[in-house]
């Protein structure tokens, strides 16, 4: 299998900490790939993933499947223990739910990202830039009361990404001195092998 990846992409590393914690990593080959406003890749777009978007994962058998939840899932199909995702109805739908707020989060996370940095400062807007941040917190809110049961669910996975971005890309949020809870969970999901290997500074 081939991942088509780039390391400071928080939905990139969602991918590869699934595949470590499920022991498949070492199937997957990394293609550094590419993707950003203002700096398109037709042969991506024609090739792999019509929406020049990543992860890409494409299989042995040349199908491609997009976005990081479908691989992840896909993933834990290989393994087969429904460790990621739940078998039982209940505990699959509150892991879903959960992962969707993460994803919602690391999507606000990236896109503030690219205001801020891609796009010249006169031509920012700043409202909403604004609005992208009241989503972080209230899924930071969120999550404080909320705790993810599973640091190796795709709900997990998925915020332990969402945290490590702001403190890869926005250190100057602070969330930690807010959200105690939240705080204590990520400095324990934060131990894990999987984690330490994929942090995008390597």
């Amino acid at each position: 299998m081939k991942l088509h990846s780039a390391a400071p992409s928080p939905f990139v590393r969602k991918v590869r900490i699934a595949a470590l914690e499920l022991g498949l990593f070492d199937r997957i080959k990394i293609i550094d790939t590419m993707v950003a406003p203002g700096k398109t890749d037709d042969a991506y777009g024609q090739s792999v993933n019509p929406l020049r978007k990543i992860p890409a994962l494409e299989l042995d058998d040349g199908a491609v499947l997009f976005d990081s939840q479908l691989i992840c899932e896909y993933l834990d199909s290989i393994d087969g223990n429904h460790r990621l995702f739940p078998a039982e109805a209940e505990a699959r739908w509150r892991v879903l739910s959960g992962s969707a707020v993460a994803n919602g989060m690391m999507d606000a996370a990236v896109l503030v990202r690219y205001e801020t940095f891609l796009r010249p400062e006169d031509k920012r807007w700043n409202q909403w830039i604004d609005e992208q941040w009241v989503k972080i917190n209230n899924g930071l809110v969120w999550f404080n009361q909320r705790l993810p049961e599973a640091e190796d669910s795709v709900e997990g996975i998925a915020l332990a990404c969402a945290l490590g971005y702001l403190d890869f890309r926005s250190p100057e949020l602070e969330w930690r001195r807010e959200y105690g809870r939240l705080a204590m969970w990520h400095d324990s999901a934060s131990a894990r092998d999987a984690y330490a290997l994929t942090s995008p500074e390597g």
